[in-house]
């Protein structure tokens, strides 16, 4: 069965064509909106200046009708007078005229009793005229018009006035002036096509300019994704063109940079590693292969317990460097984060203070603490990170090993100090690289596999906490503080961070937090 096809989408995947439509159709709605309230607000003056030209026009119409003169019908402005006890206009002009000629008037006759207010707007509906053919779409050939009136009382004319009207002295006249609805809707039409080709051409000119902006901005992206592609894991030593401009893109090329370079040190790291586990692991895979050859070719010769020995010697080795590599790797995968158990460092240095196996020669160690120091976590991580530090101070020191804990809120802080040859200050970081070994004083022939320091560090920043190495004297039994570097012995300090103390067992037969026992965290000397 064929797979069905994705379903394409309707919109473009590039960037800069969706930053280009982004922003035409947002310059379009905002063009929109603005155009919307353009338009509402010409066609509002427009209306105004047509209300206020038919409103000159009354007036002018109410004074020449006062003077007893008949206005002239060739205005631009439709009118229209009629007047009470007559059936046709008293006069007429614009498209009014044109219209209805030599007919009774179509505008309403004015009652005989009150007036209309001054230039009121009202609407008035005229009566259609088939046979007249409008020479404009805007004539007046009938339905409902806005117009304004004015009236004209009798006591307003004189008798030669009325006379030369044609009207009664005492007839009531009424000037109706349309309020041409041509003059607003084509000033709103002529403003409609300019918003509206102005608004086509920018928003294309939005859009372009969008797309050239964008294209422009994602060269450098470009360049860096090109340059980018080029690197392999077996050569990151390849490095992005950083753009001047000090953008975000900049900042993206920082980074990137930045990432190539861990990447090119975790390689460098890794390739050093691997030179480096393969050749501690052919040293006793040689010895452990000439001493069996050896044996093998001369076996009446050969002491065989002796080579026994050895050959269980060199295997131990491996067995232990095997293990040591097999928990950094886990090491590396781990998700930093201490583990939920509740471990009392204090109580834990202690035991191992107690248990552990001294070298052969006269050695103290003792185990000095202020109470509790809780801490989250494995314990069996802890006893590995503490056996660690124990183990590379034993092996160094010459006559003294301390080992303080001490609460100081939010972190406990625990001590190995030794009484040896100490550490340089220039090599206080290389001594927790893998496979470090500065002197002879600090050489395998003393056991150390070389990875002791580096799984103590790691273990440390897998629960959150920190391991160095201090410069200094011997530190102060009281306080703690001091150094570990030159004459005084090395002195490696431990920080985890402080929990809370756990709460009470149930019941006594509760399994202990730990696989050692847990006695008194008070000072034990070992001889």
């Amino acid at each position: 069965m064929n797979a069905p096809e994705p379903r394409r989408r309707w919109w473009p995947r590039s960037v800069r064509a969706l930053t280009a439509l982004a922003a035409a159709s947002t310059a379009a709605v905002v063009l929109a909106v603005i155009g919307l309230w353009v338009h509402h607000d010409v066609r509002h003056r427009a209306t105004q200046i047509a209300e206020e030209q038919a409103q000159r026009q009354l007036w002018s119409l109410c004074d020449q009708l006062r003077a007893g003169i008949v206005p002239d019908a060739g205005t631009t402005v439709p009118y229209e007078v009629v007047a009470t006890g007559r059936r046709s206009a008293v006069a007429s002009g614009g498209s009014l005229a044109d219209a209805y000629p030599a007919s009774r008037h179509v505008m309403p006759t004015p009652p005989t009793e009150g007036l209309a207010a001054l230039t009121p707007l009202t609407s008035v509906r005229i009566p259609v005229n088939r046979h007249y053919n409008p020479r404009d779409k805007f004539d007046l050939a009938g339905g409902t018009q806005r117009v304004m009136t004015a009236d004209i009382r009798p006591g307003d004319l004189g008798a030669a006035q009325a006379a030369a009207l044609g009207v009664d002295s005492g007839a009531k006249l009424r000037v109706y002036v349309v309020v041409l609805p041509h003059t607003a809707e084509e000033i709103t039409d002529i403003t409609d096509r300019l918003l509206l080709g102005a608004g086509l051409v920018s928003v294309l000119l939005v859009g372009a300019a969008a797309y050239a902006a964008v294209r422009v901005a994602l060269r450098p992206v470009e360049a860096i994704r090109v340059r980018t592609a080029s690197v392999t894991a077996s050569d990151p030593r390849e490095r992005v063109t950083v753009p001047a401009t000090g953008h975000e893109i900049a900042a993206l090329a920082t980074t990137i940079n930045t990432t190539l370079q861990r990447l090119d040190d975790a390689s460098a790291r890794q390739r050093r590693f691997v030179a480096d586990a393969a050749h501690e692991l052919r040293s006793p895979l040689t010895t452990l292969l000439a001493s069996l050859e050896v044996a093998l070719a001369y076996p009446e010769r050969t002491d065989w317990p002796a080579a026994a020995t050895t050959a269980a010697r060199q295997t131990r080795r491996l067995q232990a460097l095997a293990e040591d590599l097999l928990l950094l790797a886990r090491l590396g995968t781990r998700t930093p984060g201490a583990g939920p158990d509740t471990v009392d460092l204090a109580a834990l240095a202690a035991a191992l203070a107690g248990q552990h196996p001294l070298a052969d020669r006269p050695l103290t160690l003792t185990c000095e603490s202020t109470g509790p120091a809780y801490t989250h976590g494995t314990p069996g991580d802890h006893e590995r990170l503490l056996r660690n530090l124990v183990d590379n101070a034993a092996r160094h020191a010459e006559h003294r090993v301390r080992i303080t804990v001490r609460d100081e809120d939010p972190w406990v802080v625990l001590t190995v100090h030794d009484d040896g040859p100490g550490v340089p200050a220039e090599e206080a970081e290389r001594v927790f690289e893998r496979f470090v070994r500065l002197d002879d004083a600090r050489s395998r022939d003393h056991g150390g596999t070389g990875l002791g320091l580096a799984i103590a560090r790691d273990l440390a920043e897998s629960h959150g906490g920190t391991l160095t190495l201090d410069p200094g004297p011997d530190p102060d039994p009281g306080t703690g503080t001091g150094t570990g570097t030159g004459t005084g012995g090395a002195c490696f300090r431990l920080r985890l961070p402080r929990a809370a103390a756990p709460s009470p067992p149930p019941s006594p037969d509760s399994p202990a937090p730990s696989s050692l026992p847990s006695p008194s965290p008070s000072p034990s000397p070992s001889p």
